[in-house]
């Protein structure tokens, strides 16, 4: 993907539709265009005037002379395309379309927006929206926006970081938002992009540019979809390498985005488990609200990664010190006793009624000359402790309890992340004290939890993308199976061929061959009705287990047979599978789904009828390598029924990481038309002793590129 410093970075700008009237948008364009500082040549188009406060106004931009670097389109949405056509035709490279009228509204002509982009690709005029809120470049003074949230008049707001963050947004209201609050939070910003309903350019075109961008130093999303899937991968993955974070909140998580699926694996599915999985992949950290992100990226642009998740809480309050002990709990911290010589040093310049175990409490006497700070140097030098969180007041107007240059000092060393709040609302001496020192007040206890969570997890190696090995083709020719579910006696024969563990089975489809199946595999059996129309073998009548005798085996055969008839009349049935029964173990689910927008997605979770119950599963795009499997594995509330919770025995963890890994590797052979498979339970046994697969459902779609 190309820069876009023409477009974000233009010498000329035109305002197609310019108005003098600063209440309208067009007005507004203009205004703020002019007032922020914009010192390149600015090109009033509008038929209905000769000059615009006192700048020569045109009647078509190609009547304005040289070429224009940016057209800003603000004209009702059926004049739109005839402006674009006179913008390639005056050489214009880009153009952002303000106007509103097209996909997002029922009422517009339905190609009216793909002429849009058609006209794009035609003439490689660059264009962004329609339907946005234009763009803001805090470096290069370019205001080509309506949005008031960039009037200097409202910002007087002290910088406390001078790391630039870009913001991409497909809600231009949320992204001028998000500088809006973060320049109240003291964060320093470089261009705020509003996307619109991305006719040409996309979310993942202005994610790559900021990558580039030296002004740059991360970046936040806000973000419905992503209609570039590849290309924003490899934005993503540019992000990772060139270090700089990326923040991202995701909406839509509420609508309606489950998958018709014949699967539990699909149906516990949302619509975002695609979008957590790629996040995941490229170290993207995700946010739920605007403070919340704006907290995450001050403390990662401020701070260095924490190696632990050990927290020490510095405050001169025991009350406030209780409660800063729970938000971090809460965000999955710990607050570890500190060192003997520690907290005798502490002791040394606190009263007696304070506490040096942590959460320290000070006490406002043994705050005073400078103890707090004197109280983070030394916790700088603890190797047992990873974080520190300052916890005060900030409210007297006349006096700030934190020494400035002391503060500054120790936060310039960045050897440790040091989080700040003041639980009474901090005066404007105390905010402005704290930014000069380059320390950010955070909004609340839990965002500062949040941010040092966070931290974190910046701290931890993002595991590589697993090499997929390459499957016998025989597989590959049996994945062009008819499009919808496989039974399991041929999904099973297909997961052999992979080369995973499959129990000894035989297919029965006469009473008389029963005696025989039953001497060679030996009871206790279980028998499962088998035919690709009956996914869901129990809600049929069509398993039963245990099975312990021949006359037991016959009535089971019959009555799985009857209750399938009963249950799907016109099913074709290709007889009834026995199997031994399986030893104890501890039951997990394994699965695939085919993610619409980033392909397949594998999943490992608590497995058996209460999957659906406690939905305890945990996503990565496929495929995974072993280690990356065992990962997943062990981040599973119920990953302790594997590792020998109370005394029982340790699962074989790595033979369910190797079976995670193949399944993940078979589907991104498949990734064009396997659209979902399950493995529940899988029933993995003692350390040593492997699995057993009980129950296999492969559903296969028609082939069809993802991202579509």
């Amino acid at each position: 993907m190309a820069r876009l410093d023409t477009l974000l970075a233009p010498r000329s700008v035109a305002v197609i539709g310019a108005s003098p009237d600063t209440h309208k948008i067009r007005g507004a364009l203009l205004h703020f265009l002019r007032k922020n500082g914009f010192t390149g040549r600015i090109v009033p188009v509008n038929p209905s005037y000769t000059e615009i406060n006192g700048i020569p106004c045109y009647p078509t931009i190609a009547s304005a002379g040289e070429k224009v670097d940016l057209a800003l389109v603000a004209i009702p949405a059926n004049g739109v395309l005839a402006a674009l056509e006179e913008c390639a035709a005056a050489g214009v490279r880009n153009v952002i379309i303000i106007s509103s009228g097209f996909a997002e509204d029922e009422a517009s002509a339905p190609d009216l927006q793909h002429q849009i982009t058609a006209l794009a690709q035609r003439t490689g005029m660059r264009i962004s929206g329609p339907n946005a809120e234009g763009f803001h470049n805090e470096v290069a003074k370019v205001t080509a926006t309506f949005s008031p949230a960039v009037d200097r008049e409202t910002d007087d707001h002290p910088v406390a970081l001078q790391a630039r963050i870009g913001i991409v947004a497909q809600s231009g209201g949320m992204g001028f938002a998000l500088f809006n609050r973060g320049r109240a939070l003291g964060l320093s910003f470089s261009s705020i992009v509003s996307t619109g309903n991305e006719a040409d350019l996309t979310l993942a075109d202005f994610v790559a540019h900021m990558v580039e961008d030296p002004d740059t130093a991360a970046i936040l999303l806000f973000l419905e979809s992503i209609r570039d899937p590849a290309g924003f991968a490899a934005a993503a993955q540019a992000a990772k390498e060139a270090g700089k974070f990326i923040v991202a909140i995701k909406i839509g998580r509420s609508a309606v985005g489950k998958l018709a699926a014949a699967s539990h694996t699909a149906s516990m599915a949302g619509w975002d488990t695609g979008y957590d999985a790629m996040f995941h992949r490229y170290g993207i950290t995700v946010a739920t609200e605007l403070d919340e992100a704006l907290s995450i990226a001050a403390a990662l642009a401020a701070n260095p990664p924490a190696k632990g998740n050990r927290v020490a809480v510095v405050t001169v309050s025991g009350g406030a010190g209780a409660w800063s002990a729970d938000a971090m709990a809460d965000a999955g911290l710990e607050l570890p006793a500190l060192s003997a010589a520690t907290q005798a040093e502490i002791r040394s310049f606190i009263p007696s009624y304070g506490a040096a175990r942590n959460p320290i409490d000070l006490t406002a006497q043994g705050a005073q000359g400078g103890g707090m700070l004197r109280t983070v140097g030394l916790l700088l030098d603890d190797p047992a402790i990873d974080q520190i969180a300052v916890v005060t007041s900030l409210a007297n107007p006349a006096r700030v309890s934190l020494d400035g240059p002391t503060l500054a000092g120790l936060l310039a060393q960045r050897r440790k992340p040091v989080l700040l709040y003041s639980y009474t609302l901090p005066s404007d001496l105390g905010r402005r004290a704290v930014a000069e020192a380059g320390a950010v007040v955070f909004p609340s206890m839990a965002m500062l939890a949040r941010a040092a969570s966070a931290l974190v997890q910046a701290g931890q190696p993002i595991s590589p993308v697993g090499e997929s090995e390459p499957l016998p083709s025989s597989v590959l020719a049996r994945l062009a199976y008819p499009a919808g579910p496989m039974a399991e006696h041929v999904a099973k024969a297909l997961l052999a061929e992979c080369g995973a563990v499959v129990s000894p089975s035989r297919l029965v489809n006469s009473p008389a061959h029963l005696a025989d199946a039953a001497a060679q595999l030996g009871f206790p059996l279980a028998a499962k009705i088998q035919s690709a129309a009956i996914p869901h073998k129990t809600e049929a009548g069509g398993v039963l287990l245990g099975i312990t005798d021949q006359a037991a085996l016959e009535r089971a055969y019959a009555d799985i047979l009857a209750n399938a008839k009963r249950h799907a009349p016109n099913a074709t049935i290709d007889g009834v599978l026995l199997e031994p029964m399986a030893a104890k173990g501890v039951e997990i689910i394994i699965g695939i789904i085919r993610d619409p927008t980033f392909g397949p997605v594998v999943m490992v979770g608590a497995g058996g009828v209460t999957t659906e119950l406690f939905k305890d599963t945990v996503h990565r795009l496929a495929p995974v390598d072993e280690a990356e499997a065992t990962d997943m594995i062990h981040l599973l509330r119920s990953a302790p029924l594997l590792t020998g919770f109370r005394g029982a025995p340790a699962a074989d963890v790595p033979a369910l990481a190797r079976l995670v890994a193949l399944v993940s590797r078979l589907a991104d052979a498949g990734r064009e038309t396997v659209a979902e498979l399950e493995l529940n339970p899988v029933i993995v046994h003692s350390a040593g002793q492997g699995y057993t697969i009980a129950d296999a459902l492969l559903v296969l779609s028609p082939a069809g590129p993802i991202g579509a």
